[in-house]
C-alpha cells in the first residue's frame, strides 16, 4: 500500500495557514472538509482545538483575534455547522475583531440543487461581514487566504468568511502560498495632526472617547502618554475599559450601559470631542442621545482607521484615517511650542474613582451576597492582569463598574451584547495567554447558551475560573419588562440546573455561594487550585443592576 498523502488543495490551505501565521484553529469537524482535517494531523504548527458547538468555535476565534491583532481562525461545516457559527461573524462584525471563518461547502456539481445542507454562503454571510467567497479553484487558494487576511486586518479590522466545496479541497494543484500578509501602514497626516491640537487649544471642556477598531498595545501607551501631558479627561467606549490603564490620572470611566452620571454630564457639556477607534455606536452614545449624530454646541474630531467610518453616521468637524498606534505616537511625540493645559483629566478621574468604589455597608443589609463587595475582593485577591470574560446581561455592570481592567488585554466582551460569549472567549483566553488568570462571569441565562465549552476546558487541561451568577431570570430583560409592565412576568423566568455540580460532572472543582462571605470563602480556595473551577453564585433576583434598579424600585415608580 502506498504511503498516505494529504490532498494537494487541502495540503497547500493549511500550508497558507501556516505562512500566515495561524498557529491555531477552532474547530467542530465536519464531513465537508476531511481533507483540512488530515493535512492538520501530522504537523505541530497549528493547535486543533475541538469544541462542542459551532457558536463556541466562532465564539474562541473571535476573541482569539481581539487578543492577538491578527485573524482568529475557525472551520465549521455547511449548513447548520454554519449558521451556528454566525452569531460569532456577526460579534466580530460589530466588535471590529479580524477573524476568518472557513465553511466546507457542498461539492460543485450539487450546487443550486438545494444539496444536502447546502447554503449560498457568500450571500447569507454578505451583511454581517467585510467578505464572503467562496474558493472554486485549488490554484487560487493561496490569493485567497492571503485576501482573506488583509481583508480582515485593514481599516476596521473585521470578519471573512470562505467556503470550501468538498471536492475542491481534493484537486491537484502546483500553486505555492503567498508571503505573510501584514497591516497596511498608515501614519498619520502632520496637517490633520495641527489642526486637532489647535481645536483642542481652543476647546474648554473637551472629552476623549476611546477605544475600538484597531487599538492596541501600542495606541494605549501612547495616547495615556498624550493625555496626561495635556489634562484631557478620557472615557473608555463601552466594553472598551482596557484600552487606557485605570490608574492614569486622567481616566474618566466608561460609557455605555450604567455609566457614571457625572461622567455622562461630563460628556453632554463638553465643548469638543475627540473619539479615537470608537464607532460612536449606539451602546457607547446610549442611543445616540448622549452625543448626538449632529452634536450641536459640540466639536466631533473623529480618529479612525476605516475611511468608510468617518462621516458615516456623525457629522465630523475634523476627520483623521490613521492606525490607532501610529496616531497615538504621532500625538504623544507632538511638540509645535504650545502649552495645552486641562485641569479637568484630574477631576474626572477623582469623580470615576468615587463611582467605582464600593463601600462597605451600601448593601450589606439588604443583599446576603453583595456582587460589589464580592468584585472588590476578587481584585484584593487576583492578579492586576486577570482577563475579565463575559457574555450579555445585567450581572457584567457589576464588573464593568468594580473591576480595573490593568492590563492589555484584560477585557473580552462582546460590544454587539451576545449572550453566551464569556465561557469560550475564557477558554481561547486561557489557551492564549496559559500564564494568566481568566475568568468567564456569566449570568444564568448567559452560561446556558454556551455553558458546554466547560468540556472543551476539561479536555484540554485549561486552567479557568467561572463564576456564575444565578438570579433565576434573564435579568436584563426582566429590568426592562419591570419598567414597562411592572408585576407582569412573561417569559423571563428560569428554572436552573445546579452549576456547581455541572462543573464537578466535568471534573472540575466547584462550590456554591449564597453570602458574600461564602463568595469570599470559595474564591480563596479557587485560588489555590488549578484547572477548571466554577462558583456557583446566588443572587436575589431584585437585586437587578450595579446602577442600583431593584425590582421593588421599578415597580414603585
Amino acid at each position: 500500500m502506498s504511503e498516505h498523502t494529504t490532498p494537494d488543495a487541502a495540503r497547500l490551505l493549511v500550508e497558507c495557514l501556516i505562512e500566515q501565521g495561524c498557529d491555531r484553529i477552532f474547530t467542530v469537524p465536519g464531513e465537508s472538509f476531511l481533507q483540512v482535517l488530515d493535512g492538520l494531523h501530522d504537523q505541530s504548527a497549528i493547535d486543533l482545538v475541538t469544541c462542542r458547538q459551532e457558536g463556541g468555535v466562532s465564539f474562541m476565534a473571535c476573541a482569539d483575534g481581539a487578543m492577538t491583532g491578527r485573524p482568529g481562525v475557525a472551520f465549521v461545516t455547511r449548513g447548520p455547522g454554519a449558521t451556528n457559527a454566525s452569531i460569532g461573524v456577526h460579534v466580530a462584525h460589530q466588535d471590529s475583531q479580524p477573524m476568518i471563518l472557513f465553511v466546507g461547502d457542498v461539492a460543485r456539481p450539487m450546487r443550486e440543487r438545494e444539496g444536502f445542507q447546502e447554503v449560498d454562503f457568500p450571500a447569507f454571510f454578505g451583511p454581517i461581514c467585510k467578505w464572503a467567497a467562496r474558493i472554486d479553484s485549488a490554484d487560487r487558494i493561496p490569493e485567497f487566504i492571503a485576501r482573506a487576511y488583509s481583508v480582515a486586518m485593514s481599516g476596521r479590522p473585521g470578519p471573512v468568511v470562505l467556503a470550501l466545496p468538498e471536492d475542491m479541497l481534493s484537486d491537484t494543484t502546483d500553486a505555492r502560498p503567498r508571503p505573510e500578509v501584514v497591516r497596511p501602514a498608515q501614519a498619520a497626516c502632520p496637517d490633520a495632526m495641527q489642526a486637532m491640537m489647535a481645536l483642542i487649544s481652543d476647546a474648554a471642556s473637551p472629552v476623549a472617547v476611546i477605544g475600538g477598531a484597531g487599538w492596541n498595545a501600542k495606541a494605549r501607551e501612547h495616547f495615556q502618554l498624550f493625555a496626561e501631558r495635556i489634562g484631557l479627561p478620557v472615557a473608555t467606549a463601552f466594553r472598551r475599559q482596557d484600552a487606557i490603564s485605570p490608574s492614569s490620572p486622567v481616566y474618566a470611566g466608561n460609557l455605555g450601559y450604567g455609566p457614571n452620571p457625572k461622567l455622562v454630564e461630563r460628556v453632554k457639556q463638553a465643548d469638543l470631542v475627540l473619539a479615537v477607534g470608537a464607532r460612536l455606536g449606539e451602546a457607547t452614545t446610549d442611543g445616540y442621545e448622549l452625543i448626538t449624530p449632529d452634536h450641536l454646541n459640540q466639536q466631533l474630531i473623529h480618529v479612525h482607521p476605516d475611511p468608510n467610518e468617518l462621516g458615516r453616521v456623525y457629522r465630523t468637524d475634523l476627520a483623521l484615517c490613521a492606525d490607532m498606534g501610529e496616531f497615538a505616537e504621532a500625538a504623544a511625540l507632538w511638540d509645535d511650542g504650545d502649552v495645552i493645559s486641562f485641569d479637568a483629566g484630574r477631576e474626572a478621574h477623582a469623580e470615576w474613582e468615587e463611582w467605582a468604589t464600593a463601600h462597605p455597608g451600601q448593601a450589606a443589609d439588604k443583599w446576603e451576597l453583595d456582587l460589589a463587595q464580592c468584585v472588590t475582593y476578587m481584585r484584593d485577591v487576583l492578579p492586576a492582569d486577570s482577563i475579565i470574560c463575559n457574555g450579555a446581561g445585567n450581572f457584567a455592570g457589576w464588573w464593568h463598574r468594580y473591576w480595573r481592567y490593568a492590563g492589555y488585554p484584560t477585557q473580552l466582551a462582546p460590544t454587539c451584547g451576545a449572550m453566551g460569549y464569556g465561557v469560550p472567549a475564557a477558554v481561547a483566553a486561557a489557551h492564549r495567554y496559559p500564564d494568566r488568570t481568566v475568568v468567564a462571569v456569566a449570568g444564568d441565562g448567559d452560561f446556558m447558551m454556551n455553558g458546554q465549552e466547560l468540556a472543551t476546558a476539561a479536555q484540554y487541561g485549561i486552567d479557568l475560573l467561572v463564576i456564575v451568577i444565578d438570579n433565576g431570570a434573564y435579568g436584563t430583560i426582566r429590568m426592562h419588562q419591570e419598567r414597562e409592565f411592572p408585576a407582569r412576568l412573561s417569559a423571563t423566568e428560569l428554572k436552573n440546573p445546579d452549576f456547581a455540580a455541572l462543573a464537578a460532572s466535568y471534573g472540575g472543582w466547584s462550590a456554591r455561594a449564597e453570602t458574600t462571605q461564602q463568595f469570599k470563602d470559595a474564591l480563596s480556595r479557587a485560588k489555590g487550585t488549578s484547572g477548571l473551577r466554577l462558583i456557583h453564585c446566588v443572587i436575589d433576583v431584585d437585586q437587578l443592576a450595579a446602577s442600583g434598579a431593584t425590582v421593588s424600585g421599578l415597580r414603585a415608580r
